[in-house]
């Protein structure tokens, strides 16, 4: 069975998020925290009817507004208006007095399609980050392969030099042994000519 959905709420970056969600976890979860935003009192249940009712509409969907700001949540929100540079300039401080506008119940009905539309979502999430996970894998691949295709042309090739290297190498050793031998050979006729030359000349 679908558990109850919750809006919980919280400001990260230039942002102030929203999302509806079965417990803090799902939400800390969906918004990628890597800390408790609870314990640390910057994340909370929130029961402003505007925003419980945005965030019901789009179960386990992040919706944003600009930091500091009283608009309307959405999925897509613009940048706040008052940045400058890096930094936000005197962020407003949004009031926490409940509206007085009459509240918006969410019947059971509404409730069960919000907890099942936030399963679907979460179910949707995590296809799209196998996806992704399997995209990278893909990549990853595909680049050990060309890793070990690239390698494997170098090795082939620095066999083929070590092979043609080897072969002059035994080629210069035979010319330089033949080298050697001729002139031995040239100094022993030469002696024997230039004897044969002394005695004519005597």
């Amino acid at each position: 069975m679908a558990r109850k959905l919750r809006v919980y709420q919280t400001s990260l970056g230039f942002y102030d998020l929203a999302i509806a969600a079965p417990s803090m976890k799902a939400a800390l979860e969906a918004w990628g925290a890597e800390s408790n935003l609870f314990h640390q009192g910057v994340a909370r249940e929130s029961d402003d009817p505007d925003i419980v009712a945005a965030a019901m509409s789009k179960p386990g969907v992040i919706l944003r507004r600009p930091v500091g700001s009283s608009g309307p949540f959405k999925e897509h929100a613009e940048l706040p208006s008052h940045l400058s540079g890096d930094k936000l300039d005197h962020r407003p401080k949004r009031p926490r007095a409940k509206s007085k506008q009459p509240s918006r119940m969410i019947d059971d009905k509404s409730a069960r399609n919000a907890a099942v539309a936030f399963e679907r979502e979460q179910r949707r999430r995590e296809s799209e980050r196998r996806r992704d996970e399997a995209a990278r894998e893909k990549e990853r691949q595909r680049r050990q392969q060309a890793i070990a295709k690239a390698q494997g042309a170098l090795d082939k090739a620095k066999q083929e030099h070590d092979r043609r290297t080897a072969t002059i190498e035994a080629e210069r050793a035979e010319i330089e042994k033949r080298w050697q031998e001729e002139e031995a050979r040239w100094e022993k006729q030469r002696e024997k000519l230039e004897t044969a030359l002394h005695r004519a000349r005597d």
